[in-house]
């Protein structure tokens, strides 16, 4: 077997901050043997030296590799994997991620551990803990010999783990004779610029499905306004049309590294916390002594928001 491989994740010739993470993982495990990045896409070459926590790097550039499309990189690493057996496949747990792996996993005939958030080496083997129902169930899964394919949740590691420059070995591959694909690239649709752009601001206060109604958001506003922060949300509240999605926080929304987040009234569903986890400090409002979100929160309160918010906004608030 060829050791590990990470499948970087890049849009437009720049890296995803969570193939950082994979990388950094792989090299805390130390399960032997090499560590190599597999990179698809063209006019990419320039990225391979911030590769440099790897041993190797495999790179396939070719101009059909240029916008991911999941049928056309499952292809070609699939056929790169028959031919040199890595013993792990580790795949970031994302938009991309997600259509990536079943297929590759069934095509290669190897199990797939999905939504992981912890890997840790036992005995040889590998054992994935897997974040399910929100995060409400933790599941550990055992790769026996440690192989098999893992999908990793972004913001499960540290990312600056991964990042070391240097040379990595690059050896170059043709890309295989695809033939005529059934899913072809049409356009990347970028999101609207909304009235705000909240990756830039340092104090994010954002206000979940426990905010319970539309008319009970003011209440979280103005403590925002209070410690001179802005106002976002979770999913559940931009699908309900109570604030724009230019304001959404999370995976289908924006990945944000403020100073200082406070999640109020936010159970902490694992698409949500992979948008925020990076903040410099976290606090979580919300009665339930259970909820996720106080995994990954510095501070925690666990208490009614209706209760906190008025006289913690009273106390910030700076005398009129």
């Amino acid at each position: 077997m060829s050791g590990v491989w990470v499948i970087a994740e890049q849009l437009e010739g720049k890296l995803s901050e969570v193939t950082f993470e994979l990388l950094g993982r792989v090299r805390e495990l130390a399960l032997g043997g090499r560590v190599v990045v597999v990179l698809l896409g063209h006019g990419i070459k320039e990225l391979t030296p911030e590769l440099g926590a790897a041993d190797s790097v495999i790179l396939v550039e070719d101009e059909t590799l240029a916008n991911y499309t999941p049928e056309i990189y499952r292809r070609v690493i699939a056929e790169l994997a028959r031919a040199r057996n890595p013993r792990l496949i580790m795949v970031a747990n994302t938009s991309m991620g997600m259509d990536l792996a079943p297929g590759l996993s069934g095509e290669l005939g190897i199990p797939l551990v999905a939504y992981c958030k912890d890997l840790r080496a036992e005995d040889g083997q590998v054992v994935a803990v897997s974040q399910l129902y929100g995060g409400k169930i933790l599941v550990e899964s055992i790769l026996e010999g440690g192989k098999g394919l893992v999908s990793v949740l972004a913001g499960a590691f540290r990312a600056d783990a991964g990042k070391k420059a240097g040379t990595p070995q690059v050896e170059t591959v043709a890309c295989p004779a695809l033939g005529t694909p059934r899913i072809c690239f049409k356009s990347l649709l970028r999101p609207q610029t909304g009235d705000l752009d909240i990756t830039k601001e340092n104090i994010l206060v954002s206000v979940g499905r426990g905010i319970q109604s539309q008319d009970n958001i003011p209440i979280v506003e103005e403590l925002a306004k209070a410690l001179g922060g802005a106002l976002t949300a979770s999913r559940p509240i931009v699908d309900n049309g109570w604030l724009p999605k230019s304001r959404q926080v999370g995976k289908s929304g924006m990945t944000v590294k403020p100073k200082l987040y406070i999640a109020v009234g936010i159970s902490g569903a694992p698409e949500h916390i992979e948008g925020m986890r990076d903040a410099e400090l976290i606090i979580a409002i919300n009665p339930d002594v259970g909820a996720p979100i106080f995994d990954v929160a510095h501070y925690g309160v666990a208490a009614d928001l209706f209760d906190i918010l008025p006289v913690l906004t009273e106390k910030i608030r700076p005398p009129q």
